[in-house]
Protein backbone atom coordinates (compact mmCIF):
# COMPACT_ATOMS: atom_id res chain seq x y z
CA UNK A 1 0.00 0.00 0.00
CA UNK A 2 1.32 3.28 -0.99
CA UNK A 3 2.41 5.67 1.54
CA UNK A 4 -0.71 8.30 0.21
CA UNK A 5 -3.37 5.60 0.56
CA UNK A 6 -2.36 5.19 4.03
CA UNK A 7 -2.42 8.71 4.65
CA UNK A 8 -6.09 8.78 3.16
CA UNK A 9 -6.97 6.05 5.78
CA UNK A 10 -5.24 7.99 8.17
CA UNK A 11 -7.14 10.76 7.45
CA UNK A 12 -10.36 9.13 7.70
CA UNK A 13 -9.59 7.77 11.30
CA UNK A 14 -8.93 11.28 12.52
CA UNK A 15 -12.21 12.17 10.78
CA UNK A 16 -14.21 10.10 12.69
CA UNK A 17 -12.41 10.97 15.86
CA UNK A 18 -12.93 14.55 15.62
CA UNK A 19 -16.90 13.47 14.79
CA UNK A 20 -16.58 11.40 18.52
CA UNK A 21 -15.41 14.54 20.18
CA UNK A 22 -18.26 16.58 18.34
CA UNK A 23 -20.68 14.16 19.69
CA UNK A 24 -19.18 13.62 22.86
CA UNK A 25 -18.21 17.30 23.93
CA UNK A 26 -20.37 20.82 24.36
CA UNK A 27 -22.45 22.19 27.02
CA UNK A 28 -23.45 19.24 28.68
CA UNK A 29 -20.59 16.64 28.44
CA UNK A 30 -21.45 13.27 27.51
CA UNK A 31 -19.91 10.00 28.14
CA UNK A 32 -18.44 8.16 24.62
CA UNK A 33 -20.23 5.23 26.01
CA UNK A 34 -23.05 7.03 25.89
CA UNK A 35 -23.05 8.59 22.40
CA UNK A 36 -22.33 4.51 21.00
CA UNK A 37 -25.58 3.72 23.17
CA UNK A 38 -27.66 6.11 21.41
CA UNK A 39 -26.40 5.07 18.10
CA UNK A 40 -26.81 1.14 18.92
CA UNK A 41 -28.94 0.65 21.49
CA UNK A 42 -31.24 3.68 21.52
CA UNK A 43 -33.52 3.79 24.43
CA UNK A 44 -35.21 6.82 23.98
CA UNK A 45 -33.72 9.04 26.96
CA UNK A 46 -32.48 12.60 26.87
CA UNK A 47 -29.08 11.94 26.22
CA UNK A 48 -29.84 9.33 23.56
CA UNK A 49 -32.08 12.06 21.76
CA UNK A 50 -29.75 14.67 22.25
CA UNK A 51 -26.74 12.45 20.29
CA UNK A 52 -29.50 11.48 17.59
CA UNK A 53 -31.40 14.77 16.54
CA UNK A 54 -28.96 17.41 18.11
CA UNK A 55 -25.04 16.47 17.58
CA UNK A 56 -24.51 13.78 15.38
CA UNK A 57 -26.39 15.98 12.56
CA UNK A 58 -24.16 18.90 13.40
CA UNK A 59 -21.50 16.31 13.26
CA UNK A 60 -22.07 15.29 9.70
CA UNK A 61 -22.97 18.44 8.54
CA UNK A 62 -19.52 20.24 9.57
CA UNK A 63 -17.62 16.98 8.02
CA UNK A 64 -19.74 17.50 4.86
CA UNK A 65 -19.95 21.16 4.80
CA UNK A 66 -15.83 21.21 5.27
CA UNK A 67 -15.18 18.58 2.38
CA UNK A 68 -17.40 20.42 -0.26
CA UNK A 69 -15.68 23.63 0.52
CA UNK A 70 -12.28 22.42 0.30
CA UNK A 71 -12.54 20.47 -2.51
CA UNK A 72 -14.72 23.46 -4.17
CA UNK A 73 -11.51 25.45 -3.58
CA UNK A 74 -9.26 23.15 -4.89
CA UNK A 75 -10.92 23.21 -8.06
CA UNK A 76 -11.15 26.78 -8.58
CA UNK A 77 -7.59 27.74 -7.71
CA UNK A 78 -6.43 25.17 -10.11
CA UNK A 79 -8.77 25.90 -12.44
CA UNK A 80 -7.81 29.98 -12.11
CA UNK A 81 -3.67 29.02 -11.41
CA UNK A 82 -4.63 31.86 -8.56
CA UNK A 83 -2.95 30.90 -5.00
CA UNK A 84 -5.77 33.10 -3.84
CA UNK A 85 -8.98 31.94 -5.22
CA UNK A 86 -11.73 30.42 -2.94
CA UNK A 87 -15.59 30.00 -2.84
CA UNK A 88 -15.49 33.18 -0.59
CA UNK A 89 -13.11 35.62 -2.37
CA UNK A 90 -14.83 34.95 -5.63
CA UNK A 91 -18.39 35.61 -4.34
CA UNK A 92 -19.76 31.96 -4.46
CA UNK A 93 -21.05 32.15 -0.87
CA UNK A 94 -22.10 35.26 -0.56
CA UNK A 95 -24.17 34.64 -4.08
CA UNK A 96 -25.44 31.35 -2.82
CA UNK A 97 -26.67 33.82 0.15
CA UNK A 98 -27.67 36.52 -1.53
CA UNK A 99 -30.35 34.16 -3.17
CA UNK A 100 -31.67 32.76 -0.58
CA UNK A 101 -32.37 35.68 1.66
CA UNK A 102 -33.88 37.13 -1.45
CA UNK A 103 -35.94 33.93 -1.97
CA UNK A 104 -37.12 34.46 2.05
CA UNK A 105 -37.86 38.44 2.23
CA UNK A 106 -39.97 37.91 -1.34
CA UNK A 107 -42.06 34.42 -0.69
CA UNK A 108 -41.75 33.79 3.27
CA UNK A 109 -40.32 30.62 4.56
CA UNK A 110 -40.80 27.93 1.70
CA UNK A 111 -39.25 24.41 1.50
CA UNK A 112 -35.70 23.64 1.99
CA UNK A 113 -35.82 23.13 -1.37
CA UNK A 114 -36.57 26.70 -2.86
CA UNK A 115 -33.10 27.45 -0.45
CA UNK A 116 -31.00 24.97 -2.60
CA UNK A 117 -32.21 25.77 -5.99
CA UNK A 118 -31.52 29.73 -5.26
CA UNK A 119 -28.32 28.57 -3.53
CA UNK A 120 -26.97 26.81 -6.65
CA UNK A 121 -28.52 29.65 -8.57
CA UNK A 122 -26.59 32.52 -6.68
CA UNK A 123 -23.31 30.57 -6.61
CA UNK A 124 -23.47 29.74 -10.70
CA UNK A 125 -24.20 33.67 -11.22
CA UNK A 126 -21.44 34.71 -9.43
CA UNK A 127 -18.52 32.94 -10.80
CA UNK A 128 -19.29 33.61 -13.53
CA UNK A 129 -19.94 37.37 -13.20
CA UNK A 130 -15.92 37.17 -12.14
CA UNK A 131 -14.63 35.30 -14.56
CA UNK A 132 -16.37 37.72 -17.01
CA UNK A 133 -15.07 40.95 -15.22
CA UNK A 134 -11.99 39.50 -15.18
CA UNK A 135 -11.55 38.45 -18.56
CA UNK A 136 -12.70 42.00 -20.21
CA UNK A 137 -9.79 43.43 -22.36
CA UNK A 138 -8.01 40.39 -22.74
CA UNK A 139 -7.34 39.40 -26.24
CA UNK A 140 -6.00 35.70 -25.26
CA UNK A 141 -6.97 33.11 -22.65
CA UNK A 142 -4.79 33.98 -19.37
CA UNK A 143 -5.74 37.02 -16.95
CA UNK A 144 -3.44 38.13 -14.53
CA UNK A 145 -4.33 37.25 -11.03
CA UNK A 146 -4.54 40.01 -9.58
CA UNK A 147 -7.48 41.24 -12.09
CA UNK A 148 -9.17 37.90 -10.58
CA UNK A 149 -8.62 39.04 -7.29
CA UNK A 150 -9.99 42.40 -8.13
CA UNK A 151 -13.04 41.03 -9.94
CA UNK A 152 -14.31 38.24 -7.19
CA UNK A 153 -13.77 40.67 -4.49
CA UNK A 154 -15.41 43.14 -6.18
CA UNK A 155 -18.54 40.84 -6.51
CA UNK A 156 -18.23 39.21 -3.27
CA UNK A 157 -18.79 43.15 -1.32
CA UNK A 158 -21.91 43.74 -4.12
CA UNK A 159 -23.47 40.58 -3.02
CA UNK A 160 -22.55 41.14 0.56
CA UNK A 161 -24.26 44.63 0.59
CA UNK A 162 -27.39 43.60 -1.34
CA UNK A 163 -27.23 40.96 1.36
CA UNK A 164 -27.10 43.76 3.98
CA UNK A 165 -29.69 45.74 1.96
CA UNK A 166 -32.65 43.51 1.60
CA UNK A 167 -32.40 42.08 5.19
CA UNK A 168 -32.98 46.14 6.33
CA UNK A 169 -36.66 46.44 4.38
CA UNK A 170 -37.25 43.35 6.96
CA UNK A 171 -36.74 43.22 10.97
CA UNK A 172 -37.91 39.69 10.90
CA UNK A 173 -36.08 38.28 8.20
CA UNK A 174 -32.68 40.24 9.73
CA UNK A 175 -33.42 38.33 13.23
CA UNK A 176 -33.40 34.81 11.67
CA UNK A 177 -31.07 35.14 9.23
CA UNK A 178 -28.01 36.75 11.22
CA UNK A 179 -27.13 33.97 12.92
CA UNK A 180 -26.92 32.03 9.74
CA UNK A 181 -24.76 34.76 8.04
CA UNK A 182 -22.22 34.25 10.18
CA UNK A 183 -22.42 30.12 9.05
CA UNK A 184 -23.46 28.33 11.62
CA UNK A 185 -24.07 24.57 12.44
CA UNK A 186 -26.15 25.21 15.11
CA UNK A 187 -29.50 23.34 14.59
CA UNK A 188 -28.84 21.48 11.52
CA UNK A 189 -31.21 18.31 11.39
CA UNK A 190 -30.72 15.11 9.62
CA UNK A 191 -33.49 16.02 7.70
CA UNK A 192 -32.09 19.29 6.07
CA UNK A 193 -29.03 17.55 5.55
CA UNK A 194 -30.30 14.30 3.39
CA UNK A 195 -31.61 16.73 1.17
CA UNK A 196 -28.37 18.42 -0.05
CA UNK A 197 -26.53 15.35 0.15
CA UNK A 198 -27.40 13.94 -3.40
CA UNK A 199 -26.03 17.09 -4.70
CA UNK A 200 -23.21 17.18 -2.44
CA UNK A 201 -22.38 13.87 -3.73
CA UNK A 202 -22.50 14.35 -7.27
CA UNK A 203 -20.63 17.39 -6.60
CA UNK A 204 -18.14 15.47 -4.73
CA UNK A 205 -18.12 13.13 -7.80
CA UNK A 206 -17.28 15.24 -10.75
CA UNK A 207 -14.53 16.91 -8.82
CA UNK A 208 -12.84 13.95 -7.86
CA UNK A 209 -13.09 12.80 -11.13
CA UNK A 210 -11.10 15.74 -12.74
CA UNK A 211 -7.91 15.21 -10.76
CA UNK A 212 -6.22 13.88 -14.22
CA UNK A 213 -7.76 17.37 -15.97
CA UNK A 214 -6.31 19.45 -13.59
CA UNK A 215 -3.10 18.47 -13.46
CA UNK A 216 -3.26 18.83 -17.12
CA UNK A 217 -4.67 22.76 -17.11
CA UNK A 218 -2.30 23.53 -14.37
CA UNK A 219 0.56 23.38 -17.22
CA UNK A 220 -1.27 26.07 -19.27
CA UNK A 221 -4.67 26.00 -21.36
CA UNK A 222 -2.17 26.04 -24.77
CA UNK A 223 0.03 22.88 -23.35
CA UNK A 224 -3.14 21.00 -21.91
CA UNK A 225 -4.89 21.81 -25.18
CA UNK A 226 -1.67 20.76 -27.60
CA UNK A 227 -2.23 17.57 -25.27
CA UNK A 228 -5.73 16.73 -26.56
CA UNK A 229 -7.48 18.17 -23.16
CA UNK A 230 -10.97 20.00 -23.87
CA UNK A 231 -10.23 22.74 -21.85
CA UNK A 232 -13.44 24.63 -22.22
CA UNK A 233 -15.47 21.32 -21.03
CA UNK A 234 -12.91 21.01 -18.02
CA UNK A 235 -13.37 24.13 -17.10
CA UNK A 236 -17.14 23.98 -17.26
CA UNK A 237 -17.50 20.73 -15.63
CA UNK A 238 -15.16 22.43 -12.87
CA UNK A 239 -17.56 24.98 -12.40
CA UNK A 240 -20.44 22.76 -12.15
CA UNK A 241 -18.69 20.92 -9.55
CA UNK A 242 -18.11 24.46 -7.27
CA UNK A 243 -21.36 25.13 -7.89
CA UNK A 244 -22.95 22.10 -6.69
CA UNK A 245 -20.29 21.46 -3.54
CA UNK A 246 -20.28 25.61 -2.57
CA UNK A 247 -23.97 26.21 -3.44
CA UNK A 248 -25.70 23.07 -1.37
CA UNK A 249 -22.62 23.90 1.68
CA UNK A 250 -23.86 28.01 2.17
CA UNK A 251 -27.78 26.49 1.49
CA UNK A 252 -26.81 24.47 4.60
CA UNK A 253 -24.85 26.34 7.02
CA UNK A 254 -24.33 29.51 5.78
CA UNK A 255 -21.03 31.24 4.33
CA UNK A 256 -18.14 29.80 5.82
CA UNK A 257 -15.12 31.85 5.14
CA UNK A 258 -11.42 30.79 4.24
CA UNK A 259 -12.26 26.90 4.27
CA UNK A 260 -11.85 26.78 0.65
CA UNK A 261 -8.68 28.92 0.92
CA UNK A 262 -6.55 27.46 3.25
CA UNK A 263 -6.83 23.72 2.90
CA UNK A 264 -5.93 23.36 -0.48
CA UNK A 265 -2.38 24.95 0.52
CA UNK A 266 -2.07 22.68 3.62
CA UNK A 267 -2.97 20.06 1.81
CA UNK A 268 -0.52 20.41 -1.01
CA UNK A 269 2.53 21.62 1.24
CA UNK A 270 1.69 18.28 2.78
CA UNK A 271 1.47 16.17 -0.08
CA UNK A 272 2.47 17.70 -2.89
CA UNK A 273 0.73 19.34 -6.32
CA UNK A 274 -0.79 16.07 -7.95
CA UNK A 275 -4.73 17.05 -8.05
CA UNK A 276 -5.67 13.52 -8.28
CA UNK A 277 -4.38 13.36 -4.21
CA UNK A 278 -5.09 17.14 -3.33
CA UNK A 279 -9.13 16.40 -3.93
CA UNK A 280 -9.36 13.75 -1.36
CA UNK A 281 -6.82 14.83 1.26
CA UNK A 282 -7.91 18.33 0.93
CA UNK A 283 -12.25 16.57 1.75
CA UNK A 284 -10.65 15.04 4.48
CA UNK A 285 -8.62 17.79 5.86
CA UNK A 286 -11.53 20.27 5.29
CA UNK A 287 -13.97 18.04 7.48
CA UNK A 288 -10.92 17.95 10.29
CA UNK A 289 -11.08 21.57 10.22
CA UNK A 290 -14.12 22.17 10.06
CA UNK A 291 -15.26 19.78 13.11
CA UNK A 292 -12.41 21.23 15.15
CA UNK A 293 -13.87 24.51 14.20
CA UNK A 294 -17.39 23.99 15.48
CA UNK A 295 -16.23 22.29 18.48
CA UNK A 296 -14.09 25.06 19.71
CA UNK A 297 -17.17 27.79 18.79
CA UNK A 298 -19.06 25.64 21.97
CA UNK A 299 -16.02 27.02 24.40
CA UNK A 300 -14.86 30.30 23.27
CA UNK A 301 -17.30 32.11 24.94
CA UNK A 302 -18.26 30.31 28.16
CA UNK A 303 -21.65 31.56 28.46
CA UNK A 304 -22.81 31.07 24.98
CA UNK A 305 -21.93 29.03 21.42
CA UNK A 306 -20.42 31.76 18.52
CA UNK A 307 -20.83 30.47 14.88
CA UNK A 308 -18.51 28.26 13.47
CA UNK A 309 -17.84 30.38 10.59
CA UNK A 310 -16.27 33.46 12.72
CA UNK A 311 -13.44 30.56 14.00
CA UNK A 312 -12.32 29.65 10.80
CA UNK A 313 -12.73 33.34 9.24
CA UNK A 314 -10.15 34.16 12.85
CA UNK A 315 -7.68 31.56 11.78
CA UNK A 316 -8.74 31.57 7.85
CA UNK A 317 -8.06 36.08 7.78
CA UNK A 318 -4.08 35.89 9.16
CA UNK A 319 -3.28 33.10 6.90
CA UNK A 320 -4.66 34.91 4.07
CA UNK A 321 -2.64 37.53 4.73
CA UNK A 322 0.87 35.18 5.04
CA UNK A 323 -0.44 34.00 1.70
CA UNK A 324 0.03 37.41 0.28
CA UNK A 325 3.08 38.46 1.84
CA UNK A 326 4.63 35.32 1.06
CA UNK A 327 3.40 35.95 -2.95
CA UNK A 328 4.79 39.58 -3.03
CA UNK A 329 8.50 38.27 -1.67
CA UNK A 330 8.24 36.20 -4.38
Amino acid sequence: MSMRMSGLIIGAGLVMVCMAASIAFGKHPLPLHTAADALFSFDGSREHLIVRTVRLPRALTAMAVGACLAMAGTLMQAVTRNALAGPELFGVNQGAALMIVVNIYLWGRVSFDGYVAFAFAGAAAAGAIVYALASIGRAGRSMPAIRLVLAGSTVNLLFASLTQGVLIFDEESLDTMRFWLAGSLTGRSSGLLLQVAPFMAVGAVLALSLGRQMNLLSLGEETAEGLGQRTAWVKAAALAAVALLAGASVALAGPIGFVGLAVPHLTRYLIGADNRWVLPYSALIGAILLLLADLAARFIVPSQEISAGIVTAALGAPFLLYLAQRREAR
